[in-house]
């Protein structure tokens, strides 16, 4: 009997996370594909390493992990938020390379280059939150929500993830230049948004950035809907894995 083909699923956390983020996902998906969650240094198995802070080197970082693990099955590459912003980089470089995935899923990130909006309509300012004093800091980390309890009201479990979360966001934040606004994949893109998040309503900015149609869904929640809505997230993986092996 032939053995069943798994397709490689390279996740990419979100701000403040690592490779234990996903945790949540395994028991629906790592006997259906192999289930290869990556971080950047700083934290998890690279706590040793020195934090990155330039959003190029966290590309590249995450690009040169993809191509050591990279075998001859197909790929798909899922990030959250900013694994969500990382990902479309990561997916056209190795378009560029020769090693296109076949497909990027994304979720709590509406895409580069949009801006949330107050109830007139009127855009909100982009934020420079690795720049905030710390109450600042925390009061943001507890809008976006899903950094838990114990980490904020406990001064020494957030004094070691404070400057992860900052350097993470200084990733994100620093510099005005819209870097990915010339990138266009030719993969699909199936993107997940929360009802509670600002830019839910501009989730089709993917478009933009990929050659096919794309497709999309805004599940109840906030920023980490993703937790209360593992099986369905899951569902929308296998979908694609299936498609990559026909």
């Amino acid at each position: 009997m032939m053995q069943k083909r798994k397709v490689q699923l390279f996740l990419l956390h979100f701000a403040g996370g690592s490779r234990y983020s996903f945790d949540f996902l395994k028991e629906y998906l790592q006997y259906e594909v192999e289930f290869i969650p990556l971080e950047l240094p700083g934290r998890g198995k690279r706590f040793g390493e020195t934090l990155v802070k330039d959003k190029e080197a966290a590309i590249q970082d995450y690009c040169q992990q993809i191509r050591t693990l990279r075998n001859s099955q197909p790929y798909i590459i899922y990030g959250h938020s900013m694994g969500a912003t990382l990902g479309i980089s990561v997916a056209y470089e190795m378009q560029q390379k020769g090693d296109t995935p076949e497909a990027l899923i994304v979720s709590g990130n509406s895409g580069p280059g949009t801006l949330p909006v107050d109830n007139e309509g009127n855009e909100i300012p982009k934020k420079t939150r690795y720049l905030m004093s710390t109450p600042d800091f925390k009061n943001e980390l507890i809008e976006l929500g899903g950094a838990p309890e114990e980490v904020l009201n406990n001064k020494e479990i957030f004094d070691f993830f404070e400057p992860i979360l900052r350097a993470d966001f200084e990733i994100l934040e620093k510099g005005t230049d819209f870097v990915e606004k010339d990138i266009l994949i030719n993969i699909p893109i199936h993107a997940l948004m929360g009802t509670e998040e600002k830019t839910a309503h501009q989730v089709t900015n993917w478009q933009r950035f990929t050659t096919e149609k794309i497709q999309y869904s805004i599940e109840k929640g906030n920023h980490f809907f993703i937790h209360e809505h593992a099986k369905k997230l899951s569902e929308i993986i296998l979908a694609h894995t299936r498609v990559s092996i026909l």
